[in-house]
């Protein structure tokens, strides 16, 4: 096996992260395999450009023969899969694709890996590593106080996270029947650069500029655990090289915040940085019908992780905002490029 990563699902957001920061902190090879669709985009991929360690491939992860061509191109020594379907308000308008990729997709991907690694030694089978990237929404939802821990019982509440469990139970299964070098992680929800212009905080954003209601779900007070993509990409980094086989670690800062306060401190960093003449951003709130099914509360204990591991945040959610907004406030071309249809 050569010092090479597959990463799937690379030229997506969080994806994309990882690509950069493996170039960039490693000597590993890094190809990355994307079917391209609508949140995928080679723009994500500008730094990794002209990298002689880096090779892009268009592949849809379901293709079992695409897969297996490039196994055999690269000869990786691992693959770390992150290509999902993952808006949860598309997945309750049209399920079938999030069964199609989250389940089908990652059960191919298995399979693929099964046959790669059958011809290598038995002994050197388990230098092979399978890292799938999931989420903390395979648990549901919380109440008003405690935290997701490794052991919380899966309790999928939409399709999106439903699909997510699925194929977490299936590399599960993949480790215990196959012996399969695997390790999972579970993250909370990420933000930074680069984020496709549908989930909450690039929607606001633009929204905000472009003089357009601010949609808030229901009351606002959901909350979600934030996390910053970059230090999501060290914490995958660190899993894939240094996690235990067949483990799963949970991956979030305790920055567990209600939406409200996100829009809000999306609309008081707008003030300052790109001001409006005689109104302030939060003006333009509006709430809307809440989400079929919306989870009240994710937060996420990353002991396990920070223990084990040594992974800890670069720093407070407040910093890394201020940094998310100044790069879409510095980079709105690349919003108007990856919105274009493919």
């Amino acid at each position: 096996m050569h010092n090479t990563v597959i990463v799937t699902g690379g030229a997506g957001f969080i994806g994309s992260a990882l690509v950069r920061s493996l170039l960039r902190h490693t000597d590993m090879r890094v190809v990355t395999l994307d079917a391209l669709t609508y949140a995928g985009s080679l723009e994500n991929l500008r730094e990794a450009q002209g990298n002689p360690r880096h090779t892009f491939v268009r592949a849809d992860i379901r293709d079992g023969a695409a897969v297996a061509e490039a196994f055999r191109s690269f000869t990786p020594r691992g693959i770390i899969h992150l290509a999902a379907e993952s808006h949860v308000d598309n997945s309750i308008s049209g399920p079938d694709a999030f069964v199609q990729t989250n389940i089908l997709g990652t059960y191919t991907l298995l399979q693929a890996t099964r046959a790669y690694l059958e011809s290598f030694p038995e002994g050197d089978r388990g230098r092979f590593r399978f890292h799938h990237v999931s989420t903390d929404e395979v648990y549901g939802t919380l109440g008003e106080t405690g935290y997701f821990t490794e052991s919380t019982p899966f309790a999928p509440n939409s399709p999106y996270s439903s699909t997510k469990a699925a194929s977490d139970h299936l590399v599960r299964a993949w480790h215990h029947t196959y012996g399969i070098n695997t390790v999972v992680t579970n993250c909370s929800n990420n933000y930074g650069p680069y984020q496709f212009p549908e989930k909450l905080i690039p929607v606001i954003l633009l929204n905000a500029l472009a003089g357009r209601p601010l949609p808030v779900y229901g009351n606002g007070k959901n909350v979600r655990d934030w996390l910053y993509v970059d230090d999501h990409a060290a914490a995958i980094t660190l899993a894939f090289e240094k996690g235990r086989a067949g483990e799963t670690y949970n991956v979030g800062c305790k920055n567990d915040v209600t939406n409200m306060h996100v829009v809000n401190t999306i609309c008081a960093l707008l003030d300052e940085l790109a001001p409006r003449k005689g109104e302030r951003y939060s003006e333009l709130i509006a709430f809307v019908k809440d989400r079929a099914g919306h989870d009240f509360r994710y937060a996420v204990d990353a002991s396990k992780i920070r223990t084990e591991l040594g992974w800890e945040p670069s720093a407070p959610f407040e910093t890394h905002l201020r940094t998310t907004v100044k790069w879409y406030l510095e980079n709105l071309d690349w919003c108007e490029k990856v919105k274009k249809p493919k």
